[in-house]
């Protein structure tokens, strides 16, 4: 056989369930399962393997229609994935905060439009809600299929004219996407993770498994050591990577390989009679829908929660991701899929999903929504991570992006000097300075890295380019020599590269070291607090909550940096005392302290910055027992 052949083989079937269960064993239980993140991969492998096998042999067959190919791509995609966005959307309604909405509203558009990949590769770095709050994170990898199948079938067809071969046009390509993802995975891993031309190469293997067909000896030994290496692969993968490797890179051909070995090995025993067995061919053919259901269940339990999932809680929503995956199945996919096609069927599955992205346009125009929330605390939706007075992209840089700071970064005609070093924790603090300024005569120096530590000497995890903007940083503390230098971030990690940065700082200039605690963290993020506690409580939040995380970092840090020499200021009795962490300062909801989990405010930062400053100009203090100016 030139091509595979076009009999159904149950067997993929079961290597799509070994493929989803290994994602919904990495979102609900990465613990037991960190580098499950390879299903997707295998997802991609199965995906240009199928596709293309038809595509070739229709085309060699003289009978391809380009028009009948994204008909059934409509089929199959559109309704499962139509009723998912109208779910979500549904429960964003109902326990979702206008800005977290909005942005909900703003990826079911993009994921309605297939370029939700594109979406969060702009949206991703440090001010992007966090990954484990977005419900529609997982649909990067249909936006990557379906931009690749945009193209995929016109090159298949020029090629079919000109009379090129198929493998070779599918091999060539592959190699340069392949080629592509090494170069760039050390530059951009971000970028590397989400553009289609860099994860191309994972379907483009399986385009290539199905044009060199022939190639396969299938004898029952042959195929019986293709599978048990492909299974190796696979398992070796999902075993030594997790979210820290630098994927996909090299690391992406464990799970791609072993994807196309078994797939290449339809009589071995292990296809035959595992992956083809009853239950797996059952899990893949729900495949789609439980992948599509199982990560936005997970962040809404998550939310409605207000508090993280037990192992049970996480349990229970894989088994209604199970039940909803099957409803979806048996009640809109079959129906719509394997019915007879209708260019009225095709043309309102395409309406459909037009109207469910043009609602979520409506939504993000209407900032959500805002008037879903009862008065109390609505006034708390204008509050906004005002980022531009952070100086983002300037004085805080995004290291995936970014790696040199703006001349504006320093007041160069002032002093003392007020040397500002750390991550976006640090850059939230400079309303407050600027604030200080007003009333204090001294200048601000700023060069604050998105997640970077100051840390000398360390890489630190997912934060490219980190070790190297810091000692960029010590080279410009000893050029401009400050009088202070105040080191502040979430300090969780990386305490002896902190204390290389204070006694490198002590070696190399003549300033005093102000280390600043870490602030107050609200474990779901301050805005969802103020939601719960109205919620339970039907007014609006006290000014002091307990429900701040007790910062364990002061005493370590202050025992190992205070004989180097430095000083410390605690956040935490700054903000904090018997009666819980300050909340808002003042009478209404827009007076919240943190824009989430640990970034402040304006107001939060004025409030810190005025309890602290004759403290770090003077070292000396003169604050009131709760700790206000």
């Amino acid at each position: 056989m030139s091509q595979p052949s076009d009999r159904y083989r149950p067997d993929i079937d079961g290597l799509r369930a070994v493929a989803v269960m290994l994602v919904v064993c990495f979102h609900a239980f990465p613990e037991a399962m960190p580098g499950g993140f390879i299903g997707v991969d295998i997802f991609f492998v199965i995906s240009g393997f199928l596709i293309t096998g038809i595509i070739v042999r229709e085309l060699e067959q003289q009978r391809f229609s380009l028009l009948a190919f994204y008909g059934r791509r409509i089929r199959r995609i559109f309704p499962a994935l139509i009723t998912v966005l109208l779910a979500v959307l549904a429960l964003g309604w109902l326990w979702m905060l206008p800005s977290a909405y909005a942005q909900l509203s703003s990826d079911v558009f993009a994921s309605a439009a297939f370029f939700s990949n594109i979406a969060l590769l702009l949206q991703s770095g440090y001010f992007d809600v966090e990954s484990g709050k977005k419900p529609l994170l997982h649909l990067w990898s249909l936006g990557i299929e379906e931009q690749f199948y945009l193209f995929w079938p016109l090159i298949l067809m020029l090629v079919a004219r000109t009379r090129l071969p198929f493998l070779a046009v599918a091999a060539l390509i592959g190699l340069a996407s392949f080629a592509l993802n090494v170069a760039l995975i050390g530059s951009d891993p971000v970028a590397t993770f989400y553009l289609p031309f860099t994860r191309g190469w994972e379907l483009l293997a399986g385009a290539a498994l199905a044009c060199g067909w022939r190639h396969f000896d299938q004898t029952s030994a042959a195929s019986n050591w293709r599978a048990a290496i492909g299974l190796l692969l696979v398992a070796a993968a999902a075993a030594i990577l997790d979210s820290k490797s630098a994927f996909p890179g090299w690391w992406a051909v464990l799970p791609v390989a072993g994807g196309a070995l078994l797939l290449s090995a339809p009589e071995a025993w292990g296809c035959r009679h595992l992956l083809a067995s009853a239950t797996f061919v059952r899990i893949g053919l729900i495949s789609y829908p439980l992948y599509l259901w199982h990560w936005p269940l997970l962040v809404f339990f998550t939310i409605i929660k207000f508090a993280p999932l037990t192992l049970l809680d996480r349990g229970l929503v894989v088994g209604l991701s199970f039940v909803l995956a099957w409803l979806t199945y048996r009640f809109v996919e079959i129906p719509f899929r394997f019915g007879r096609p209708s260019l009225p069927r095709i043309i309102g599955l395409c309406s459909g999903m037009a109207l469910v992205a043009a609602t979520g346009g409506v939504i993000v125009e209407g900032r959500g929504f805002d008037f879903r929330l009862p008065p109390e605390i609505r006034e708390m939706t204008d509050v906004r991570t005002d980022s531009s007075k952070w100086r983002v992209h300037e004085c805080l840089l995004d290291l995936s992006r970014e790696t040199s700071f703006a001349d504006s970064c320093v007041d160069r005609d002032r002093r003392p000097l007020v040397f500002v070093w750390g991550d976006s924790t640090a850059g939230a603090l400079l309303p407050g300075l600027r604030k200080a300024q007003e009333t204090n005569d001294f200048g601000i120096a700023q060069f604050t890295s998105s997640s970077c530590v100051p840390a000398l000497n360390t890489d630190v995890a997912g934060v490219p380019n980190c070790r190297a903007i810091n000692d960029n940083i010590l080279s410009i503390a000893r050029d401009i020599q400050p009088e202070i230098v105040l080191l502040h971030s979430t300090w969780d990690r990386y305490l002896d590269g902190v204390a290389g940065t204070v006694v490198a700082l002590k070696k190399q200039t003549k300033a005093r070291i102000i280390v600043l605690g870490s602030v107050p963290w609200w474990k779901r993020g301050l805005p969802n607090e103020v939601l719960r506690f109205f919620l339970l409580h039907h007014r609006l939040i006290p000014e002091r909550s307990d429900r701040a995380a007790a910062d364990s970092s002061g005493a370590r840090l202050r025992e190992r940096l205070v004989p180097l020499g430095a000083e410390f200021i605690s956040v935490w009795d700054t903000m904090c005392n018997a009666d819980g962490c300050l909340a808002r300062i003042g009478d209404t909801a827009r007076d919240i302290s943190a824009s989430d989990q640990v970034h402040l405010t304006e107001k939060g930062s004025v409030f810190l910055v005025q309890s602290i400053i004759g403290t770090v100009l003077h070292g000396q203090g003169k604050r009131s027992s709760n700790g206000s100016p």
